[in-house]
Order: structure tokens, then C-alpha cells, then sequence
């Protein structure tokens, strides 16, 4: 399937490349957008994604809008650390959100495991955000890609292919999803790689799954905004997100992205464009309901 323009189009906007130091790690981001942007927002990737998952959507999220993605550690371009923790990787997104030019309060959004480090955000480090976005990130449920750790079906050592064509043919996202759009899963496939003197492997540290799941207590304690987006064929069935609905006060919408899988920004990059632009665009121009 050949790319559309619009996609096409996003991927041409080259974005600013920079690395900020965070407890010892140097995390990568990319940063999109004009330096005296009043707003911004911030993209976390999910467990054993990266920061250019969100390369076809960031551009996309308007033009006046400082928006910035970035490599937790342990993924993508930021280097791996010994172990990793919910907490630890909230400070990552926290000093990527309060660092030198970035407007004040941005609003994070992240998708899976992303998910619950922006919630933790809400509680570890609320005073320094504008509220957070969650995209199909189920609380009471481990994650697919803890799930196909667990049961060593995927994410053991990393696999060495002998050159990058072989390896793009076997990327699979987890879980599988029938409707992934081809020219997004190539794109996403040829960054997700780096080359060792053997071949080449992908970038995420398969020791980073040995971490505790987020707990329900954590949403009763998110002390900030949030909305919470349910992909139709993803993880947060609509009984999940009644419970999560429940645990956040009965204050966070819970808004469904029609026919998307989990990973929406494969499957329906352009909805997901629309919903994250109608939530920031409301919440740039109202006021939070307390709680």
C-alpha cells in the first residue's frame, strides 16, 4: 500500500533532536513545533516501543503547539539502565516536560505502558503538568506486551538478523492487530533497529518487563485532568474503563476511538489525530473540574 500524502507530508517535518540527562541517562527526544509556543504537549511510547511511533502524529497536532516525544530508558535512542521503575520513568517525562523552553503545564499523553507513567505523572508530579491523556491503557489488566513476556513468547534475548530487511519483515506489534496500516508499520519497523557489529537487533531492553503493574490506587490519587481514550478493538474493554471511570472520581471522560486496535496510531493514525486535537483545543480553553 502506498503512503498517503498526509503521511508522507508529516514525516518531511524535520524535528529538533536533543538528549537531556536524567539521573544519569542521557534521554533522547524530538521535539516538533515553534520555540515561543504558549502550549505543549508531551508523547510517551508503550513497553518496548519509542519515540518514533508517534513520528506520523506529533506534526499533526497543530502547527502553533510545541509537541515533544521522547525515549524512556531502557527504549528506543535513551541508554538502558540497571532496573526500571514506574517512578523513574514518570521523572524522565517530568524533566522532559519542565525542561529549558518548553511551555509551562503541557499536557502528556501516553499510550499503554505510557499510559500509566503519565497517570503516575498525575500523582508523583502534578503541580508540573496540565493533565494527561491515556491512550487504551487498562489499569487492572497486565499489559500485552507483559502478558507475551510472561509466557516467553515474545521480548527474550534479542533476536540478531543478518541484515535490516529481514528484520522489518518480522516486526510485529503486540498485540497483533489485522488492520495495521503497511507504510506505518515500515516506517516505525526501520527506526525501531540498530546495527551491532553481528546484524541487526531492536532497541528496547528486553529486561526493562520486570516491572510491578500500576495498582487502582494509583488513579484515586491522580491529582490533575485527564481523559481517557478506549480503542474499540484494544485492551480497556468498556466495563474496564466504567471501573477506571469510577477510580478517577467520575471526572475523566472516557471516549472511544471507533474501530482502532490497541496501538491506534497503526490502525487509525488519522481519528486519533482528531480526538487528541478536540481534547487539547477543550481543555487549552476551559477549566478542570475539581475533584
Amino acid at each position: 500500500m502506498t503512503a498517503p500524502e498526509w503521511f508522507e507530508a508529516a514525516l518531511a517535518v524535520e524535528p529538533e533532536s536533543r538528549t537531556l540527562e536524567v539521573e544519569g541517562v542521557e534521554i533522547a527526544v524530538r521535539i516538533w513545533g515553534p520555540a515561543d509556543a504558549a502550549k505543549a504537549a508531551v508523547l510517551v511510547h508503550g513497553g518496548s516501543a519509542n519515540m518514533r511511533w508517534w513520528d506520523h502524529i506529533a506534526p499533526m497536532l497543530g502547527p502553533e503547539r510545541r509537541v515533544v516525544a521522547l525515549d524512556l530508558s531502557g527504549h528506543g535512542d535513551s541508554p538502558r539502565r540497571s532496573s526500571y521503575s514506574v517512578d523513574e520513568w514518570s521523572a524522565e517525562v517530568a524533566a522532559v516536560a519542565t525542561m529549558p523552553g518548553m511551555p509551562a503545564k503541557p499536557t502528556l499523553i501516553g499510550h499503554s505502558m505510557g499510559g500509566w507513567v503519565v497517570l503516575n505523572c498525575g500523582v508523583r508530579h502534578a503541580e508540573q503538568i496540565g493533565g494527561v491523556v491515556v491512550l487504551d491503557s487498562p489499569v487492572r489488566e497486565p499489559t500485552p506486551e507483559q502478558k507475551e513476556a510472561l509466557a516467553k513468547r515474545a521480548f527474550g534475548p534479542l533476536k540478531v538478523y543478518p541484515d535490516k530487511a529481514t528484520a522489518v519483515a518480522r516486526f510485529r506489534a503486540v498485540p497483533e492487530q489485522e488492520h495495521s496500516l503497511p507504510y506505518v508499520l515500515r516506517h516505525i519497523a526501520e527506526e525501531s533497529l540498530r546495527e551491532t557489529p553481528d546484524g541487526w537487533c531492536w532497541k528496547f531492553d528486553p529486561g526493562m518487563f520486570g516491572r510491578k503493574m500500576p495498582l487502582p490506587d494509583l488513579l484515586r490519587e491522580v491529582d490533575t485532568r485527564v481523559a481517557l481514550f478506549r480503542s474499540e478493538r484494544g485492551l480497556v474493554t468498556p466495563e474496564i474503563g466504567e471501573q477506571m471511570y469510577e477510580w478517577l472520581g467520575r471526572r475523566a471522560p472516557v471516549i472511544e476511538l471507533p474501530l482502532a486496535g490497541h496501538h491506534p496510531m497503526l490502525d487509525q493514525p488519522l481519528p486519533l489525530i482528531v480526538a487528541l486535537r478536540t481534547i487539547l483545543a477543550d481543555w487549552e480553553h476551559s477549566w478542570p473540574l475539581s475533584k
